[in-house]
């Protein structure tokens, strides 16, 4: 039901479904909003009728009470880490039937223990059970199952979009499984992506951005080091998939007026195919030359020195060309 006050603001209400139904009975329901994860973490259960609760939610509300009264330590991170017990205890005593419902579970919890519950919890729907989450952490999104997220995205200007992406390819699922760790998945979350070839790169461009006047990090952009220039077709067709706009750059591997190898001018060309118009940005020779850089050796470490103190009129224009192109695709996003 929604209605519509004076100043133009739309006022929706919503009343819960009834419980689906799980062999015969009524599932459990588990809401798990984030304003409560440092006490009770566990929402109440909306009323259906007068009947008891349906049994996995009493056990999962009991599995998660036990380990909020074990816990010696009272700080606010208490209830988080019990959220990962209980459902490590699920798992060992084949909960069944629940609906899981949690917001943000990244919450309160280091890196590896959000690596842990998440795959706690792949092992818990796995078992006879639904997970859904909502999460600003790359830990939560994995690539290689890419049908399994719905990524919302909030528009100035068209309001908020849900879009679903294609599963990957099976000839891709080994690569992206190795390709892709937290940090990469991180473009996932990003208003706009610059794909680059390795870690110079990476190095290198924060310092451009910044001499510019900008932070990729304010704009949201992901400066995403694919490993190397084989693996940005991947890249780019996991960001298409996804719908994240981005920019390619990488080496043309031959200076201008002479051919390249065949292997690189089969490897450009299929960058710029899957890429697609406007979405490249093609250094010549490579990105040492573009970027002015005189040595090959220790390449990080040269770039980290030699552009820390770059200033805007010292810009290459390869490089400003790049960096004006995701800038205006993380704006429009």
């Amino acid at each position: 039901d929604g209605s519509l006050a004076g100043t133009g603001e739309l006022t929706l209400t919503a009343t819960p479904p009834a419980p689906p139904q799980h062999g015969g009975a009524s599932a459990g329901v588990a809401f798990l909003p984030g304003e409560l994860r440092t006490g009770a973490v566990l929402a109440a259960p909306a009323a259906h009728g007068d009947g008891p609760p349906a049994p996995a939610l009493a056990r999962f509300a009991e599995l998660l009470a036990q380990q909020l009264r074990a816990a010696a330590d009272r700080s606010a991170t208490v209830p988080a880490a019990s959220l990962v017990g209980a459902i490590e205890a699920c798992c060992k005593s084949a909960v069944t039937g629940l609906v899981l419902l949690i917001e943000e579970p990244e919450l309160y919890l280091r890196p590896q223990a959000q690596r842990y519950l998440y795959r706690l919890l792949r092992r818990f729907a796995d078992g006879g059970n639904q997970v859904i989450y909502s999460t600003h952490s790359p830990s939560f999104l994995n690539v290689a199952r890419l049908e399994e997220l719905a990524l919302v995205q909030r528009h100035p200007h068209s309001g908020t979009s849900v879009a679903q992406p294609q599963p990957i390819t099976p000839d891709d699922d080994f690569r992206v499984l190795t390709e892709f760790d937290a940090e990469r998945s991180e473009l996932f979350l990003a208003r706009a992506a610059l794909l680059v070839e390795g870690q110079t790169e990476k190095l290198a461009f924060p310092f451009v951005f910044d001499a510019l006047g900008h932070d990729p990090d304010r704009e949201g952009i992901s400066i995403v080091a694919c490993g190397g220039k084989s693996n940005i077709p991947l890249f780019a067709r996991v960001c298409e998939a996804t719908g994240v706009p981005f920019i390619a750059v990488y080496d043309r591997d031959a200076p201008p007026g002479r051919r390249p190898t065949y292997a690189a001018s089969r490897l450009n060309a299929l960058i710029a195919k899957t890429a697609g118009p406007g979405r490249i940005v093609m250094f010549a020779p490579d990105f040492e030359a573009a970027a002015g850089l005189r040595s090959h050796h220790h390449k990080p470490e040269h770039a980290w020195r030699a552009l820390r103190a770059l200033r805007a009129e010292q810009v290459p224009a390869p490089l400003l060309d790049a960096v004006r192109r995701v800038l205006a695709l993380a704006r429009e996003a």
